[in-house]
């Protein structure tokens, strides 16, 4: 805890002197999604309050709006803890992804379109796994299907898929081989953009619909797997 601790502290500037519960929530999700909280892991009020520099009601609310979110629960008499998603958790958040992301490709404008930031997610993505970072690779997916999404141009679309990209980063997490489970998704990635290039939109919905049914199916396999084991 005293490592996670230390990140957090370096995370206070970012507050400045308008320290609200919505600041304080974009901090932890970002902490959360990186995996410096791991599903399971109980949030100590104090010592994050303390390494924030922030009031225990700002924490508590941002403990709300983030159990909101579906990343934390509440445990009576137990404290606040990251949440541990379930199988059946997964498969309503890629439920979700496949009716949101098909449908912005699908219903995206005639070509040419701003592909810049699908494009910097694919080299990210190469990059990391040039270097062996298959967390970093995950990061690079996320934000390759984050980007996706903003081709909507819709705040609101925007917003919902922050929460349920952040709640995937749960999933991500529990992966004990997150290079089997990132890398085929590199080249597909680019197959995606290079098909929205050629403003083939039918073409690339079909391949991400495909292309999130096996994702799907690789956590899903982890999770069987991991119940298996603990059983």
């Amino acid at each position: 805890m005293a490592e996670q601790l230390t990140g957090l502290a370096d995370d206070r500037a970012l507050l400045g002197r308008t320290s609200t519960a919505e600041r304080v929530s974009d901090i932890l999700r970002s902490r959360i999604a990186e995996g410096y909280f791991p599903p399971g892991t109980r949030l100590s009020e104090d010592s994050i309050g303390g390494a924030l520099g922030v009031s225990r009601n700002t924490l508590r609310e941002s403990f709300r709006l983030l159990t909101h979110e579906r990343l934390l629960v509440h445990e009576l008499n137990r404290g606040v803890f990251v949440r541990v998603l379930t199988v059946e958790d997964v498969e309503d958040i890629y439920r979700t992804r496949t009716l949101v992301e098909c449908a912005v490709v699908r219903g995206l404008e005639q070509p040419p379109y701003t592909l810049d930031g699908l494009a910097e997610a694919v080299e990210e993505g190469r990059r990391s796994a040039r270097e062996g970072d298959w967390k970093g690779v995950g990061t690079a997916n996320i934000h390759f299907h984050r980007e996706l999404v903003a081709l909507a141009g819709s705040e609101r679309t925007d917003e919902l898929m922050r929460s349920v990209f952040a709640e995937l980063r749960l999933a991500f997490h529990v992966v004990d081989d997150p290079r089997r489970l990132h890398e085929p998704y590199i080249a597909r990635n680019a197959e995606i953009l290079d098909t929205l290039r050629a403003g083939e939109r039918e073409t690339a919905a079909r391949l991400l619909a495909v292309y999130l049914e096996n994702s799907l199916n690789r956590v899903v396999e982890v999770y069987l797997r991991r119940v298996g084991d603990e059983a």
